[in-house]
């Protein structure tokens, strides 16, 4: 199995001083930098709306300062509608939720929302057409991503099999080990009965897709770099190993049971950054 990758959770860190948080999760070891793009709830009437609490533009903005892998996890009811816009960002991995591309629209359970103040039963979410991920995938590649799929804690590990075993499949599997929308939150243990179901389910994708960049634009659409940190939109490709990512309440007390299940990429966030030493961390 590939070696781990360790992703902090650029949620956790100080917006204001974006840019250089990013520089030193990286100089501390990190190998990719987790976007968490969040739909913005609009307090007024309740309903979901296409503003994001960290869009494009901060994608955008950060890129100018780094050229590290920036996965950005979308939970966005309806992810089509921003590949194109993510693309030109400057974004390197675009995961959506298996929720939203199976028909599902809702993306924040009652628990969530009324942390929120929002009454669950109030709320009007904009249809996403049913079963769109073979369309989702194709655009995510053709703008130079690699396209992932995340699933909620509550959501069967069966539903991401089609979009592994399809013609075009997606490059990642995120599993959330929290409920999505807030950082912070205990790692849910039996979260890692799907980890271990999908590494024993795919054992050798990680070489299958690792020689496979058919979907990858032309070497000539990108400027060479030197820097290990180079897979972006406009930056050389690299190629990479299949991904099974973790991503809620990961520390040094839960990882290695993470690892041990088979995940090859933790995201972490308040562990990292609330340490008083973050590189031992990480």
């Amino acid at each position: 199995m590939p070696a781990a990758k360790i992703a902090p959770s650029m949620l956790s860190s100080d917006f204001a001083n974006l840019a250089s948080e990013a520089q030193r999760m990286l100089t501390f070891g990190a190998d990719w930098l987790h976007m968490d793009i969040m739909i913005k709830i609009d307090l007024q009437d309740g309903h979901f709306v296409p503003n994001l609490t960290i869009g494009a533009p901060v994608i955008e903005s950060l890129r100018k300062h780094t050229k590290a892998y920036l996965d950005c996890h979308l939970m966005v009811t309806n992810p089509l509608d921003y590949v194109e816009v993510f693309g030109k960002a400057g974004a390197s991995g675009f995961t959506f939720h298996v929720e939203v591309s199976k028909g599902r629209n809702i993306m924040f359970t009652p628990l969530i929302l009324n942390e929120l103040g929002l009454d669950f039963r109030s709320l009007m979410v904009r249809e996403t057409p049913a079963d769109n991920w073979q369309e989702l995938v194709k655009q995510i590649k053709s703008k130079g991503m690699r396209p992932g799929v995340a699933l909620k804690p509550g959501t069967p590990i069966e539903e991401v099999y089609p979009l592994l075993d399809g013609e075009n499949p997606v490059e990642m599997v995120l599993v959330m080990t929290v409920e999505p929308g807030f950082g912070g939150q205990k790692f849910m243990p039996d979260m890692m009965d799907k980890v271990r179901t999908l590494r024993e389910k795919y054992p050798k994708l990680d070489i299958e897709l690792l020689n496979d960049i058919s979907h990858l634009p032309s070497p000539n659409s990108y400027a060479v770099t030197s820097t290990p940190f180079s897979h972006c939109a406009k930056l050389m490709p690299m190629v990479f190993d299949w991904g099974l990512q973790v991503d809620g309440g990961l520390g040094p007390s839960t990882i290695e049971a993470a690892a041990a299940a088979g995940a090859n990429c933790i995201v972490a966030g308040s562990s990292v950054f609330g340490a008083a030493e973050p590189a031992k961390k990480i």
